[in-house]
């Protein structure tokens, strides 16, 4: 039977070569060599009787059947890990942190209290908190790299396998620095836009689609001079020290906007607006600290609604 000859080293060398998009790059995390895991994969393969890798250009994509064996080879990943953590006897201190991917908005607005609430319950468990794109942190939870995503929904044809708990809904804003041009009472900011530079969402962002019609709506393609960013810090450096527009989800830039040294320009932007929550595989068996963090996200993200 071919899953006899499957084994653990297969599946994580499948899942980093999935993830990294190369050999060589997986081998390095892996720590081993690339031919180790050139030949790990063909085991695999041999095993599946079906090719779950190809080249692309200087790297390796997935094929269309190694998407769908990914899947479940990032929740048997999972349940080893739930099964190793629920027998070890050596406490809590010591196990795997519980991963949470989370959006720059989310980090910036929803997850300092969470934190702050979750540590005040003392369940001994370690957190790893990672920021990125919406379709990079739902690609990791899908591998088993992550336990949690906290972001915006994804298409449907992306949630496959993942459940979807809604929290709050979040649009995006065009915002620039207080004094800037556009800020000036009656400016016209779409006649304007390509007087400055203009920070956007990445073109595999959740939000970027809306944003590109809005552009259209207004009678643009895009901007004359755009940088792509999912940097929050940069974003705000940036603003500071330039005449840039940042077309950014509210929540990351609400604290400069109370203060008053950020101004959300006057654009429509309703159709933007969107659901952000938890997002987790329908696999997920959550332990007790797992349970209380998610208690604890739900709260702070009801006290910043």
């Amino acid at each position: 039977m071919a899953e006899s000859r499957i084994r653990f080293r297969h599946l994580q060398a499948f899942l980093e070569v999935a993830r990294q998009g190369s050999v060589a790059r997986a081998a390095d995390f892996l720590n081993v060599s690339a031919p180790a895991v050139t030949k790990t994969l063909r085991e695999l393969e041999e095993a599946l009787g079906v090719a779950v890798v190809e080249r692309d250009g200087r790297g390796i994509r997935v094929t269309r059947l190694g998407e769908i064996f990914l899947g479940h080879a990032g929740s048997a990943i999972s349940a080893l890990k739930r099964g190793v953590d629920s027998v070890r006897q050596d406490g809590a201190l010591n196990r795997d942190p519980i991963r949470i991917g989370a959006l720059p908005t989310v980090s910036a607005r929803v997850m300092p209290l969470a934190m702050s609430l979750f540590l005040e319950e003392n369940t001994g468990a370690a957190l790893k908190i990672v920021t990125g794109e919406n379709a990079v942190l739902l690609e990791q939870l899908r591998i088993g790299a992550l336990d949690l995503v906290v972001g915006r929904l994804a298409a449907p044809e992306h949630m496959t396998g993942f459940f979807f708990e809604h929290l709050y809904s979040e649009q995006v804003l065009f915002v620039v620095r207080a004094g800037h041009p556009l800020a000036e009472p009656d400016a016209d900011v779409f006649a304007r836009l390509d007087e400055f530079p203009v920070l956007m969402p990445t073109r595999e962002s959740v939000i970027r689609p809306f944003v590109d019609r809005l552009f259209i709506t207004n009678g643009m393609t895009a901007p004359a001079t755009e940088i792509e960013t999912v940097s929050d810090s940069f974003g705000r450096s940036f603003m500071r020290q330039s005449n840039a527009v940042w077309i950014i989800s509210a929540g990351v830039v609400a604290n400069e906007i109370a203060s008053g040294a950020f101004v959300a320009l006057p654009v429509d932007t309703a159709e933007t607006k969107g659901p952000v929550g938890l997002t987790m595989r329908t696999d997920t068996a959550p332990s007790p600290a797992f349970t209380i963090l998610l208690q604890t996200i739900r709260e702070a993200a009801r006290h910043h609604a």
